[in-house]
């Protein structure tokens, strides 16, 4: 039996009476089960419930105190109850007077799945759970402290910005009728990239103290009493009164990372840009002995579309997402902005790209709003924990406080740009798509196209070198009187890379819905649409989108639509000649993409029979099965089954009969790219809306294939000094006009346009001062009167000689 079975295997042998689910959540009995499928497939241990714990809320800010309550189990009030989470970190709990459990959360300094454990004496952690930690800035509105005009917030104490701060959060969510306001710092400190690099948030003051909890609350900012020059950043924290003030772990609400200048010295108001351009020199001079991380960051996509294509490894900035209107603060003339999904190799930094209205780069050297690399990734980067990585607050620290300082309070951005340049786009390589869409069709990477309705599991793609995974599970479709047709639809796909958590995704009961799975068990994205898990991102903006993200940079996309699952992988250039399974072998040569798992080639034009059959050998095995069987079905259908059901002959092809009333419209509807699928699935189907879904599924993929076509690009050029230039495109076929200042004459090329090999034409331009000209023509007239005159006087003396 494979170790993916959900049915009662891995027994151990107990007898009944010791079948409890204490400290056995995850594990399987003779008679009864404590994993997470034992619901679906109902033989749960009685107590599971009570020892395998559901929470509401399940996930919260990573800062910590959330007042989560524990499902389906009532307790004494007297009891002693607490939380231990990640086996380390005990915060107290309660029993409400209804005899609900209730654990506060921890601050933390990481992001993903973090495991909890409860205890009803103080002694015992026997029952156990999971606790969603989430960053900051990805946290709902709802959760947090929302500053009522956050630019007076970033400025105050700056030239005409003074009055009262105002805040407002959710009174219900603080479980006090009373409540102190805290200010905390957050630094990191030690040397940096070592092992005693810490990350350190630390209480600084109480700004109001015994207020009502009514949800809102003003203050006018004074200077500290003591000197807090040292935090440069730092959240607000509401609390309950009755706790001591910067108690830690205990039910409160924050907000977001914030400067907090406004609580400073006179010299900061006296004088802010002064004040902060000292702060400015000083980054300046830490960034400098620093290891420099910009060899190692990816590039940006070359245009806005490839951006948003990319999805494998790029990602909407939430801070500048066209989306959401476009509202880019810190990058102004961007209309969108991605980052890249994965830290660099080493220093775990990130990479930021922006984008102006017509979809080229806006890069720093043409505009304050121009992409920016990061030191501190914003989302973090595993193992998180310690600085640069800790999710959100390493990037504030070393890539936003400075930008205020360099840039918003002093203008001095040249310090900082020197150190964050924008990255170009001459070394992005696109990456390339494959897909499998309607009754399911393949479009394999390497631009094959082809049809195969078996049923069963299969390899959709494997490549052993980089230990990835993507496996495929089909099923018969059904006609709207709900008897069987001979074509069957992707219902599942599941996958994994290396030791990565392995993601199911697959079609629920309800049409164009998709449920997602992590390590056999259920998913929510109730709360958060994007979870960090172990080796892997998921992001789930709605029912019928999911998109998976690996290490590698690959990029799983499954959309349900029109009662059928649609599959896209992204590839980066990294996996050329990598590859194996149905979408076959990416390596530009189509010829070889009909691979089976002995190394065999069929020729493309082999027949739909021929081509069933070579599908069929890529039936994956029970010991290589990355699918959960969570059901009686499941497990007789394609568990105990053979993978690859012989008995399913599927129709490979459909009449186009004259009589048929379908067929006129079918024809009129399918027309194009994609029509041969489309008539297929609307004939074979009888349905027409069944036709349309699978053509605008190719559509879309044909759509995702021009934006990733590669562009060329020729690099930044700057302006010659003591002029300017016209043009802030740099790509292929993209002109740039240079002009001088008055008093300026312009050497070189005036224009330059970038060419298919990656040159710009011409020569670089210069502007010379007309008086420096002077200077120079009249000392090469100088220069060549001296020659003339020592030429005239060396055949003086020459024709001399020869007289005398």
């Amino acid at each position: 039996m494979s170790s993916r079975e959900c049915s009662c295997s891995n027994v151990s042998l107990l007898p009944f009476s010791a079948q409890s689910c204490a400290r056995s959540c995850g594990e399987k009995f003779n008679t009864c089960s404590c994993h997470a499928t034992c619901e679906s497939l109902k033989d749960c241990c009685a107590d599971y419930k009570l020892f395998c714990l559901d929470i509401e809320p399940h996930s919260g800010s990573l800062l910590g105190g959330t007042d989560f309550k524990i499902l389906n189990a009532t307790f004494e009030q007297s009891i002693n109850l607490t939380c231990r989470f990640n086996s380390e970190i005990l915060t107290e709990g309660y029993v409400d007077e209804n005899g609900v459990g209730h654990c506060i959360t921890p601050l933390l300094y990481e992001s993903g799945w973090i495991p909890f454990e409860m205890s009803t004496d103080g002694v015992n952690y026997d029952r156990s759970g999971r606790w969603l930690s989430v960053h900051h800035s990805k946290l709902s509105p709802f959760y947090k402290i929302i500053f009522a005009n956050a630019t007076q917030w970033q400025y105050y104490g700056t030239p005409n910005v003074s009055g009262d701060l105002k805040m407002i959060w959710i009174p219900s969510l603080i479980k006090a009728e009373r409540v102190n306001i805290e200010l905390w710092g957050y630094n990191e400190t030690g040397e940096a990239y070592s092992a005693n690099w810490e990350a350190e948030w630390k209480y600084l003051y109480t700004v109001g103290r015994d207020v009502p909890n009514n949800g809102v609350f003003s203050f006018t900012p004074q200077i500290a009493e003591h000197s807090y020059s040292l935090w440069d950043l730092g959240s607000m924290r509401v609390s309950p009164s009755t706790k001591p003030d910067g108690a830690r772990d205990v039910n409160a609400l924050w907000s977001g990372a914030h400067a907090i200048a406004w609580h400073l010295e006179e010299a900061f108001r006296k004088d802010s840009a002064g004040w902060a351009l000292e702060k400015c020199i000083n980054w300046d001079k830490e960034e400098k002995a620093m290891p420099n991380f910009l060899t190692e960051i990816t590039d940006c996509p070359c245009t806005l579309a490839q951006a948003r294509a990319d999805t494998g490894r790029f990602h909407t900035d939430y801070g500048c997402d066209i989306e959401a209107g476009s509202l880019c603060i810190y990058h102004p003339g961007a209309v969108h902005c991605v980052r890249a999904i994965q830290g660099s190799p080493e220093y775990g930094a990130g990479q930021q790209c922006c984008y102006d209205s017509t979809g080229a780069q806006v890069l720093t050297g043409d505009s304050i709003g121009g992409s920016t690399p990061d030191r501190g990734h914003d989302w973090g980067e595993p193992p998180y924990k310690k600085p640069p990585r800790v999710p959100g607050f390493s990037h504030w620290k070393y890539d936003v406080i400075s930008f205020y300082y360099c840039c918003l309070w002093s203008d001095n951005c040249k310090y900082y740009f020197t150190h964050r340049p924008s990255s170009d786009c001459r070394t992005y390589r696109p990456p390339r798509a494959a897909a499998v869409l309607g009754d399911p069709h393949f479009i394999t990477f390497d631009g094959v196209t082809f049809t195969f309705n078996g049923k069963g599991e299969y390899s959709l793609l494997h490549s052993s070198d980089y230990e990835l995974s993507v496996q495929g599970r089909t099923e018969p479709m059904k006609f709207e009187n709900g008897t069987v047709a001979m074509a069957t639809r992707l219902s599942s796909v599941a996958m994994r890379e290396k030791d990565s958590d392995v993601i199911e995704v697959r079609l629920r009961d309800q049409v164009d819905e998709l449920q997602v799975l992590m390590n056999q068990q259920v998913l929510s994205f109730s709360e958060q649409k994007w979870i960090d898990l172990k080796g892997v991102f998921v992001f789930s903006p709605k029912p019928t989108d999911v998109t998976v993200m690996f290490p590698s940079g690959t990029g799983v996309e499954v959309r349900a639509g029109g009662g059928v699952m649609t599959l896209t992988i992204l590839l980066p250039h990294d996996l050329q000649n990598h590859t194996q399974g149905l979408l076959g072998t990416m390596n530009d040569e189509p010829e070889d993409d009909f691979t089976s798992s002995n190394g065999v080639i069929i020729p493309l034009n082999s027949s739909a029979q021929d081509i069933f059959t070579y599908c069929a050998g890529w039936a994956i095995r029970n010991e290589t099965s990355l699918f959960t069987y969570d059901s009686t079905h499941l497990l007789n259908e394609y568990y105990y089954a053979p993978k690859h059901d012989p008995s399913f002959i599927p129709n490979f092809s459909v009449t186009e009969d004259p009589e048929d009333p379908l067929l006129e419209p079918t024809l009129n509807l399918c027309a194009g790219e994609g029509a041969s699928f489309c008539k297929y699935d609307a004939l074979s189907m009888r349905s027409l809306e069944q036709g349309n879904a699978t053509l605008l599924a190719y559509r879309s993929h044909t759509s995702t294939k021009k934006a990733l076509e590669p562009v060329q690009s020729c690099g930044w050029l700057s302006p010659p000094n003591h002029g300017w230039k016209e043009g802030t495109l740099y790509l292929e076929g993209a002109t740039v006009t240079f002009s001088c200042n008055s008093g300026y004459r312009l050497y070189g090329s005036q224009e330059r346009t970038c060419q298919a090999g990656g040159k710009w034409s011409g020569q670089d331009t210069h502007c010379v001062a007309d008086n420096t000209l002077a200077i120079v023509l009249g000392s090469v007239g100088a220069v060549l009167a001296l020659v003339v005159m020592v030429i005239a006087i060396v055949v003086y003396t020459k024709k001399q000689k020869k007289h005398n």
